[in-house]
């Protein structure tokens, strides 16, 4: 019977129940870590829910950057579950030490000294792969589920559309008519140029299945008394008898809104902003660029009302358990390199039969990642599957750099003493 460093296997058996009974132990140990970590944890539990969330609030529009709780203790129950998956990834390393040490005893004496590194790299790993998807899947697939590319392209110019406008108010406030014009054609150009997102358009709004014109003519009114007021401050009382007609027109596109008769609003305000072209007739151009901005502006905010009529309203818990789930996820797909290299350690998988059904092995991966993948486009299943399959490469190549090791330090098989060595 074959010895291990020249010991009896008897010193090594174990029965049954004595290895149900260490197993018990090692659990113990873990919960208890678990739960002292956890109550840890637990002091930050808000904070840890604010930084978990981020991906998706970064994700949801502006104006519904928000989670919502459905009862008075639902949002208890968050922290509390923080806090206890907070304790889970913290006892990472206890939990491989213990591993380590339940499967150590059918180890050489030489690899019983990998303890270290055992605990230390897989603690990277775990740590790599809840980082990988917090980083890198997390923000994508938030970002698919929760945003249409059209209507984040088209906001980002409608934003970046509207800070320009505020300027050029202040540049019309201030007297500096050319100035403003000049910034006003800027960000026409820009609202208007061909891409993605494009806001240049003349009230139709293609299959619009919430058609929102009358978003348009509140844009536009809205612009329109901004310009009222900006040219009474950049030109003075002596503005005040064309100001006070323009005035009357605006109540009168004001009154056909109030009649839904959005049509007759658009043209009586384009009517008033004609008239604010007076205002300094060498300045006419410019006022008329400034009206453009606001027509674009309209049109486009009205774009993007009509496409986005639905609005998220996410809950606390749902988000939460949908975070962890890809965290705890990904952790264990990095830590498969490692559990693989134990399982070739102790016997239990070789390289030859990795290499024999590595094809079956990555259709499985790929399955696994389009189950786990809550969205079904290519790009985020490429993100899950591409580090699965990675790591699955890595622990073979593992299993097979441990083989090769074990059969150049292997003893003969004639130990001199009349023994056989090996494991």
């Amino acid at each position: 019977m074959p010895t291990v460093a020249g010991r009896s296997p008897d010193e090594f058996r174990m029965s049954l129940s004595e290895h149900l009974g260490e197993l018990r132990t090692r659990l113990v140990r873990v919960v208890i870590s678990v739960v002292v970590l956890g109550a840890g944890a637990l002091v930050f539990a808000k904070t840890l829910y604010g930084l978990l969330m981020r991906p998706v609030l970064l994700s949801l529009p502006p104006e519904a950057s928000a989670l919502v709780y459905t009862s008075a203790i639902e949002e208890i129950n968050v922290y509390m579950k923080v806090g206890l998956y907070g304790g889970v990834f913290l006892t990472t390393p206890v939990i491989l030490y213990q591993l380590w040490g339940f499967v150590s005893p059918g180890l050489y004496e030489n690899e019983r000294k990998l303890a270290a590194p055992f605990i230390f790299f897989g603690t990277i790993a775990f740590v790599a792969g809840a980082s990988f998807c917090y980083f890198v899947i997390l923000p994508s697939m938030f970002q698919f589920l929760l945003r249409e590319e059209t209507a984040v392209a088209l906001e980002g110019r409608l934003n970046t559309g509207k800070l320009r406008e505020e300027d050029a108010m202040r540049y019309l406030r201030l007297g500096n008519v050319a100035r403003a014009g000049a910034l006003a054609r800027q960000a026409t150009r820009d609202l208007e140029a061909s891409g993605e997102g494009q806001a240049k358009g003349t009230g139709d709004f293609g299959i619009a299945l919430v058609p929102k014109q009358s978003v348009d003519v509140i844009t536009r009114l809205e612009g329109l008394g901004r310009l009222i007021d900006a040219s009474r401050s950049g030109f003075g009382d002596s503005t005040l008898p064309l100001l006070s007609q323009v005035m009357e027109k605006r109540q009168g596109a004001v009154a056909a809104y109030s009649r839904r008769d959005f049509t007759s609003a658009l043209a009586i305000s384009d009517e008033a902003a004609k008239l604010l072209e007076g205002v300094d007739p060498s300045a006419g151009s410019d006022m008329a660029s400034l009206w453009q901005l606001e027509r674009d502006l309209g049109t486009g905010k009205a774009a993007y009302e009509s496409n986005n009529w639905t609005r998220p309203m996410l809950s606390m818990t749902e988000q939460l358990t949908l975070v962890l789930i890809l965290l705890l996820a990904f952790g264990l797909i990095f830590e498969m390199p490692l559990v693989m290299a134990v399982l070739s350690l102790v016997g239990m998988v070789k390289a030859s039969w990795l290499f024999k059904y590595q094809r079956h092995a990555f259709v499985v991966c790929l399955i696994v990642a389009a189950i786990i993948t809550p969205t079904g486009d290519a790009v985020n299943l490429s993100l899950m599957a591409g580090p699965m399959l990675a790591c699955y490469e890595l622990g073979v190549l593992l299993v097979w750099i441990i083989e090769k090791r074990r059969a150049k330090e292997a003893p003969p098989p004639d130990g001199g003493d009349g023994t056989i060595q090996g494991t």
